[in-house]
């Protein structure tokens, strides 16, 4: 029988060992981008993406103002590409997320802000890029090819990049250790069954649900609910859902929250039981949940990865309602691999 395995689900099986990968060769860059952040002493931090980078720039967000106290800040690439505005960013560090850094938005802004005075690191699936000839540093997600046009293992190294350089700079020992576990706990989670969900998934809207560094997965399962199903989702912080959004929800309204075991997780439990009180169908990454349905989830032994392999769970189910829907993964309608935006 034909092999009928899509890319995308290979490109998720193959996440463990691209980030295994990632942590033995990543190591010398990693350690001396930590060295250069750390004798600059930076005020704060920019960070530079579009798409699903973005949202790994978002999880870092969470990650710089928690572990090192420093605010980061995401700057539109069109300040730049359109309105041709140079700024001045003296003290800052600028992070620039691309898998293929070539999109011409990303690489003019990161050759602006490096200019401005900004130190410039850039986290790419291709060291050879325009964008990592642009910046001062280089770190290669060493995810491999990935020639699905939904971003699985390149989102997750590049997260797990991000993270990595975050803890070093910091020199977090309990965090670099779980970075560090990451392989197994990424091998648990990619085999978690998350099929009700996926028979709940009906073709009507959804909402996914995080907070604090969860919300940054509650984004990109967002989106590759769009991208991957045809399905419009919406991510929400559980501190705004209640206020607005929660007026569409009506009897088995399908709601995801993505949770960790952190400071946020009474909360997230919280919102997620409220919102099947209201008729919701909702499943939840965590056990504190009275009325929704848990979900199986691996946490690791640093909060800051939990999200990690929750992401990585994710994909496997999305992938799963794509293909009962009919619909190949692979090949999104209206997309490609590479958008290149100015």
């Amino acid at each position: 029988m034909p092999d009928t395995t899509t890319q995308m689900r290979r490109e998720i099986d193959e996440i463990p060992d691209a980030v295994d990968r990632l942590l033995t060769e990543g190591a010398d860059l990693i350690a001396q981008t930590a060295d250069e952040i750390r004798a600059r002493d930076p005020r704060f931090l920019i960070s530079v993406a579009r798409g699903s980078s973005d949202h790994a720039c978002s999880f870092l967000k969470y990650a710089s103002e928690l572990l090192l106290g420093l605010p980061m800040a995401s700057v539109g690439p069109s300040v730049k590409s359109i309105y041709g505005v140079d700024m001045r960013c003296e003290d800052a560090i600028c992070i620039s997320v691309s898998q293929s850094g070539q999109s011409p938005d990303i690489v003019q802004l990161t050759q602006s802000l490096t200019s401005g005075g900004a130190y410039s690191v850039a986290i790419t699936n291709n060291p050879a890029s325009a964008l990592a000839e642009a910046a001062a540093a280089t770190l290669p997600i060493h995810a491999g090819p990935e020639l699905s046009v939904a971003a699985t293992k390149t989102f997750v190294t590049s997260l797990v990049a991000g993270l990595w350089l975050i803890a070093q700079v910091k020199r977090d020992d309990h965090l670099l250790r779980a970075i560090h576990g990451l392989p197994d706990s990424l091998s648990t989670a990619i085999a978690c069954d998350w099929s009700a969900v996926a028979d709940a998934v009906d073709g009507r809207s959804v909402f996914t649900l995080g907070r604090g560094l969860s919300l940054a997965i509650s984004n990109e399962a967002a989106l590759k609910f769009k991208e991957t199903c045809q399905i419009h989702a919406e991510s929400y912080s559980a501190a705004e859902v209640l206020h607005g959004p929660v007026s569409i929800v009506d009897q088995g309204f399908p709601v995801l929250a993505l949770s960790s075991g952190d400071a946020a997780e009474d909360n997230l439990a919280e919102v997620a039981d409220a919102l099947a009180s209201k008729g919701a169908v909702v499943f939840a990454t965590t056990g504190r949940v009275k009325h929704a349905t848990e979900l199986p989830h691996v946490r690791t032994s640093h909060w800051m990865t939990d999200p990690i392999p929750t992401i990585a769970a994710f994909y496997g189910m999305v992938e799963k309602v794509a293909t009962q829907r009919g619909i190949d993964p692979d090949t999104p309608r209206h997309l490609k691999k590479v958008t290149e935006t100015v």
